[in-house]
């Protein structure tokens, strides 16, 4: 099965951005146990956490957001950027990015950790639930 996976990364090595802080994503191609980078998509709007560009409806912090939503309209334009990816890979995700993301049906990991350490961990996960395999080893 092939599938994709947002990393936000700013190395290239490490999972080192939050999902708010991401200028881009690294996607990977994924079939079977096997990933390879397949392309960068930049972010074209730059979020800013501020009262006047909160929406509390989104993230009820209207008097103090610091939750990372940007609104609701500049977080859903990274997660429209990932739309077509099974998951997202960051090393911080805030709950209003996360009700985005399952909306979508992606799923989200927020670890710390490098990107290769994440991948392999994160598809052989996927690939043991594709074959429908028991995760308990």
């Amino acid at each position: 099965m092939l599938y994709k996976i947002a990393v936000a990364s700013s190395d290239g090595e490490n999972i080192n951005e939050t999902f708010g802080s991401a200028k881009s994503f690294v996607i990977y191609e994924v079939s079977d146990d096997v990933y390879k980078k397949s392309e960068e998509r930049i972010c074209t709007t730059e979020e800013k956490i501020a009262e006047n560009n909160c929406n509390s409806k989104v993230c009820g912090n209207a008097d103090s957001c610091d939750s990372g939503c940007g609104g609701q309209g500049e977080a859903s334009s990274k997660v429209e950027l990932i739309a077509d990816c099974r998951a997202v890979v960051c090393k911080k995700i805030g709950f209003p990015i996360q009700k985005q993301l399952e909306r979508k049906a992606i799923s989200a990991f927020d670890v710390n950790c490098t990107i290769e350490e994440a991948l392999n961990k994160i598809t052989s996960y996927y690939n043991r639930i594709d074959r429908h395999e028991s995760l308990k080893k």
